[in-house]
């Protein structure tokens, strides 16, 4: 593993004070940059956009507590990348198995709305993420909305705007050069598009378990082949 996240970063002087902020409210709370969770040598990583307050802010683990979680994890278990579909506290022996979960922004922005500055800022880490994801010889990345969509590519050295996002898009970032792609040389990485799976998006319908199942079927059956194939 090469050297990246740091629970003790306040790069960005907005959320490290909101940060304070909270933990003075609720001294209970992690409200700390939050670690990424899962297996280590996962075959798919799932990106987030950051924190909730009530949630990972909470918790210390992403998309665990708060509403967001409930189809997550729901999901990986029906699919076998989880032992269980609760994600209620860190204390739940959740387990993951051949996933790994992490979001754009580690820490907690005011109105979950992180600035352009802070996911720039953060997405550091992430690179330093993707990169042992692909060292480990992880083939798929899962990014919950637009944002998060935008930091992989960017993580990567690859332009967004080639790569338009899409809820159920699928784009090949197979690498011909290694300047063209951070640390693909070569390596096949498929990099799948969903709507996030907020209280939002799924109380209005605009992303339903179907859809989002759809698109872990489409892992699923990608991650097989690739597995019988030996790649």
């Amino acid at each position: 593993m090469q050297s990246g996240f740091s629970a003790d970063c306040r790069q960005c002087e907005r959320l490290a004070t909101f940060l304070d902020e909270v933990k003075a409210r609720y001294p209970d709370y992690h409200a700390r940059p939050v670690p990424a969770f899962g297996d280590e040598a996962a075959r798919l990583l799932i990106i987030g956009l950051a924190p909730g307050m009530h949630g990972a802010n909470r918790t210390g683990r992403p998309f665990t507590g708060d509403f967001a979680g409930i189809l997550l994890y729901r999901t990986l278990y029906k699919f076998g990348f989880a032992n269980h579909e609760g994600s209620a506290c860190v204390g739940d022996n959740l387990q993951l198995m051949q996933c790994r979960i992490t979001n754009a922004v580690k820490c907690l922005p005011p109105e979950n709305k992180p600035e352009s500055g802070e996911i720039r800022q953060c997405n550091r880490y992430l690179a330093v993420e993707i990169a042992d994801f692909i060292e480990g010889r992880g083939t798929a990345l899962l990014a919950l909305g637009a944002i998060a969509h935008q930091a992989a590519l960017t993580a990567l050295g690859l332009k967004p705007g080639a790569y338009p996002f899409g809820h159920g898009a699928v784009h090949s970032l197979l690498s011909s050069s290694p300047d063209s792609a951070k640390g693909l040389n070569n390596r096949s990485l498929t990099l799948y598009d969903s709507y996030h799976c907020s209280r939002y998006n799924t109380q209005t319908r605009r992303l339903t378990p179907d859809m989002f199942e759809q698109v872990f079927e489409r892992i699923c059956a990608d991650l097989n082949s690739h597995q019988k194939t030996g790649d």
